[in-house]
């Protein structure tokens, strides 16, 4: 990997990140097609940028999250399921899914239908109003252990965290733009916690080269995140996911075919 490399897997991420596209999935495949090894290193970088979308929700909603105490104590309520779960399969994601493609295409591909689905089911349900800084976020915590749980199959490369928790969270009877804001927010302990195991446990694999391709596609993510968040909002206020979803399939669909025509 070089410093070009790292600064297109860190746009992708900062893109990505918050679209229900998946973040990890378009990494590994894009790697895939940059010709990159799958190394730790390589996974690691892919877990450690993701803080770098991560920073660009902490800057764009830092008011709200410094004023909403009850905002706070149902992120840290939706967290705990995923934390557990997350810590019980950490190793296995690691080693077994991250490392495949065909796994990243299946789920692009059956998400999108999913999410096809979803938006005919839910074709009556009202996007609601945005949230004003400092207001309460309007989520019980009964829904927010639930969408804790919907974020958890985001585990597998290319479901989509995002996608998990704005469609769990729909489900579970909460307006669009409330669900969407709140996994902008979930997305914070959650990356943290990914990205600090993830180092913990391959802190001795990294060195002064890696440190600085680490850095160029952290600050890479953040610039693009900020760009990617706001354009997401004012999109979801006029539309659905129908679009992502097609999108989905069509990338799944065409990565599969390359997978199994060429050897990708």
């Amino acid at each position: 990997m070089n410093i070009i490399h790292a600064i297109i897997l860190g746009a992708v991420e900062g893109i990505t990140e918050f679209l229900p596209i998946s973040s990890t999935g378009h990494m590994i495949l894009v790697s895939r097609l940059l010709g990159l090894k799958d190394t730790d290193f390589l996974k690691t970088f892919e877990i450690f940028i993701q803080l770098g979308a991560i920073l660009a929700v902490v800057v764009l909603y830092f008011k709200r999250l410094i004023t909403s105490v009850d905002t706070i104590k149902k992120v840290i309520i939706a967290f705990i399921p995923t934390a557990i779960i997350g810590l019980i399969l950490h190793d296995f994601v690691k080693k077994y899914l991250l490392a495949s493609p065909v796994v990243v295409s299946v789920a692009l591909i059956v998400g999108g239908v999913l999410i096809i689905w979803f938006e005919k089911w839910n074709a009556k349900q009202h996007v609601g109003p945005s949230i004003k800084q400092g207001d309460k976020i309007n989520i019980s915590y009964m829904q927010a252990v639930k969408v804790g749980l919907y974020q958890s199959i985001a585990m597998i490369p290319g479901v989509s965290r995002s996608a998990a928790t704005i469609v769990g969270g729909q489900i579970s009877g909460i307006s669009r733009i409330e669900i969407v804001e709140f996994s902008f927010f979930l997305a914070i302990p959650t990356m943290v916690a990914a990205s600090a195991l993830d180092l913990y446990k391959g802190v001795g694999e990294i060195g002064s080269n890696e440190i600085i391709l680490l850095s160029v596609g952290f600050v890479s993510a953040f610039v693009v995140a900020i760009l990617a968040i706001k354009s997401f909002l004012n999109y979801i206020k006029k539309h659905n996911f129908v679009n992502f979803a097609i999108y989905r399939i069509i990338v799944g669909i065409l990565f599969l075919i390359l997978l199994y025509t060429i050897g990708f």
